[in-house]
């Protein structure tokens, strides 16, 4: 029988109204499968590998930046040790060098201290030599002049002139060895004649 292309819509209404809800309509579940059949073909096919692909490439990405970051982290921590133990060696070297500094301060105010004793020393007795010439230059002044007042003196007393030198010389020394017994005697205000006696 041949029906119209109009009836089959209907026939096919009417065997919807009439076919049981609790079972499923074959023609609709081998279309779904075909649909989904295809539709995981192309998923599969095309959409899975760009996924996969991008997964892949973020994976890698994120593992490859904690690799990257635990070196990094590394090297600082490498940097760090490497600036601490330089700054440790630099704290030791600048205690050394300011102890050796002390040492070498210690060193030259006790230099200069000995340099200082040395050279007052050399001062005091070079004071002592100019003091003991100068004096010695002094008394042989003074024995010259003495020696002269004493002559003339003696000559005036005597009354003869004494320009002998050697019974000069004699009256003189008997004269200043007078003067010396007098000055460690001490005992007394010397004469006022003049000869200690």
């Amino acid at each position: 029988m041949d029906y119209p292309a109009s009836s089959w819509i209907v026939l096919a209404a009417a065997e919807e109204e009439t076919h049981n809800p609790i079972l499923p309509i074959w023609s609709e579940v081998i279309l779904a499968l075909i649909v989904f059949a295809i539709v995981f073909l192309v998923v599969r096919r095309f959409v899975v590998p760009n996924f996969e692909k991008a997964y892949a490439e973020r994976t890698q990405a994120i593992e490859g930046g904690l690799a990257a970051a635990e070196t990094k982290q590394a090297e600082a921590d490498a940097k760090l040790a490497e600036l601490e133990q330089r700054l440790s060696e630099a704290r030791h070297e600048a205690a050394r060098i300011r102890e050796e500094a002390r040492e070498q301060g210690a060193a030259i105010v006790a230099e200069m201290r000995e340099q200082a004793q040395t050279e007052a020393s050399r001062i005091v007795e070079n004071g002592k030599t100019q003091i003991e010439a100068e004096r010695q230059q002094a008394v042989t002044s003074l024995r010259a002049e003495v020696g002269t007042l004493a002559a003339s003196l003696a000559g005036r007393i005597v009354g003869e002139s004494l320009d002998d030198d050697e019974r000069s010389n004699r009256v003189v020394e008997r004269f200043l060895a007078d003067l010396e017994t007098l000055d460690t005697a001490s005992s007394g205000p010397a004469n006022g004649d003049g000869t200690g006696r």
